[in-house]
């Protein structure tokens, strides 16, 4: 099973947030598993963090820096291919993090791991 992180998803399991259902938290420890992260959610929460409207256990760079080697997961490059099948998306979202991960999780064949019910709403395989 190959799994995109939506922005939360990520952070909630860095953090061991209890808001990350435990299902889901075994599902990405499966070694069965292959769990990828994309750089808009990198990018998303280093916004974030500068903006100061979430607090890390670490400096921004060096948490989201290093976390593809700690945790294992792969990062996903924004691909102009990503970009391009933005225009094949309904208009549902307005965040533009959340609806280029749609379109990552659609173009790579990914089950995004997320807890947005409006996600839900765009034709890509969601867990949670």
């Amino acid at each position: 099973m190959s799994l995109l992180l939506d922005s939360h998803s990520l952070l909630w399991y860095l953090t061991n947030d209890d808001r990350l259902p435990q299902p889901v938290k075994e599902l990405l420890e499966d070694p069965a598993a292959r769990v990828v992260i994309s750089v808009a959610s990198q990018w998303e929460l280093m916004i974030k963090a500068m903006r100061g409207r979430l607090r890390l256990p670490d400096d921004p760079a060096h948490f989201l820096g290093d976390l593809p080697q700690e945790s294992g997961f792969r990062v996903l490059a924004i691909q102009e291919r990503h970009v391009f099948a933005l225009s094949e998306l309904p208009e549902i979202h307005a965040d533009p993090f959340d609806r280029i991960l749609v379109a990552q999780a659609l173009v790579e064949g990914l089950d995004l791991v997320t807890g947005d019910e409006t996600i839900r709403s765009y034709p890509v395989r969601t867990i949670w």
